[in-house]
């Protein structure tokens, strides 16, 4: 391949929340991490340039995305997803979990229910609580290896609840789904059904395994576009996260009206001059880097694989079907989340995301990020097999 992701980066004491404030965090010093969604390999080097060429300009004022912008997202999701996304549905954001406050802050009122599926990435329930509405849970059943919608509990939730609101994860984080139309679409027309608005976090669309496919949830029907509000972000795909953009589509003009409207009560309306840059850069000449990651982290998931098959055969890939963050089940080991966690961190040296953060079902499983090095991620794997066996 052209590029060289086995490159080790140097990240400590770059700033990085991922390397340098384990401390901070509660955790012990010297942990190997393989947590937050946050990748060890270089930006493409197109982006690097773009942002020392504008470095070089020496002004950063006042800034925004044009029209150019405008038509390289166009066409990013157009190539890639087959969607048709329109000028006046965008709203640049720093980032998909301000976007996500924003909405439920805008679309909903104290107290109102708002349902999420568990075990689900973590910021979904803070969130919510942290702005006073009502979290209701529609776990998602495991069943022999896989995660599956309880479409009957969640249709039951939201009436039971009056709920206002549903944030959907697709695709899901950690559990690694890409949700089929079929599901997607039952989801949808209960939504329909009884008044729910929808904020769909897709910002892992472009990490998706052989065999499966992102379908933009808003684009299934029109009466979706209707009720939806889409996040969306280069952040994750090409490792952009410290620039803070955002890409969020609403059709929906009181939607958008009610989302802006409480944007501009905290006082935000710029986003940040190199996240635009990036983003740009990225969207307009990263593909060809991308679609090489893309064959390195199927690499990294296949070496994940056989070496749980043959070195830990107790602890259980959940097979992905999207996303470099993987979930991995410790329950066969039998131990508590406290003894679990001792055994992660204390035991094997590694800092990964222990499930139960995720919610109710996440107990006993912890989710690593493949996006690393191979050496690293042979380095982790091996101190967690010295840790489990010594046990």
């Amino acid at each position: 391949m052209k590029y060289n992701f086995n490159e080790i980066v140097q990240r400590d004491n770059t700033n990085s929340i991922k390397y340098d404030f384990a401390h901070r965090r509660g955790k012990p010093e010297g942990l190997l991490p393989l947590w937050v969604a946050d990748m060890d390999f270089k930006t493409p080097a197109p982006v690097v340039e773009a942002l020392v060429e504008k470095s070089k300009h020496g002004i950063f004022g006042y800034s925004e995305g044009g029209q150019d912008y405008f038509f390289i997202l166009k066409d990013w999701f157009k190539t890639r997803f087959d969607w048709n996304i329109q000028p006046e549905w965008l709203i640049t954001t720093p980032g998909v979990v301000y976007a996500i406050a924003t909405a439920i802050r805008g679309l909903t009122q104290i107290g109102d229910s708002i349902i999420i599926q568990q075990p689900v990435y973590y910021p979904f329930a803070e969130t919510i609580k942290i702005n006073d509405r009502k979290l209701v849970v529609n776990k998602l059943e495991h069943k022999n290896g896989k995660y599956f919608m309880d479409f009957d509990d969640f249709e039951s939730k939201i009436i039971e609840n009056n709920a206002k609101l549903f944030i959907l994860c697709n695709p899901h984080n950690p559990v690694g789904r890409v949700w089929t139309r079929e599901e997607l679409v039952h989801l949808g027309d209960i939504c329909l059904k009884h008044g729910v608005m929808v904020i769909s976090d897709e910002i892992h669309q472009d990490f998706i395994y052989p065999g499966h496919k992102h379908l933009v949830f808003a684009d299934l029907k029109p009466e979706f576009l209707a009720i939806t509000i889409t996040c969306t972000a280069p952040s994750k795909t090409f490792n952009l996260a410290g620039l803070q953009v955002s890409n969020i589509f609403i059709e929906n003009k009181e939607i958008k009206r009610k989302f802006k409207k409480e944007m501009q009560k905290g006082g935000y309306n710029e986003i940040n001059i190199m996240g635009i840059v990036a983003c740009t850069a990225a969207y307009s000449k990263g593909r060809k880097w991308l679609e090489e990651l893309k064959i390195y982290l199927g690499e990294n998931l296949d070496f994940l694989r056989d070496f749980l098959s043959e070195q830990l055969p107790q602890v259980k890939l959940i097979e992905p079907e999207g996303t470099y963050l993987i979930w991995l089940d410790f329950n066969e080991l039998g131990l508590n989340e406290e003894a679990l966690e001792d055994l992660i961190i204390n035991k094997a040296g590694l800092w990964l995301d222990a499930g139960s953060m995720f919610g109710a079902g996440g107990e006993g499983f912890q989710r690593i990020n493949i996006a690393t090095p191979r050496l690293i991620l042979e380095q982790a794997l091996t101190q967690l097999e010295r840790a489990i066996h010594n046990k």
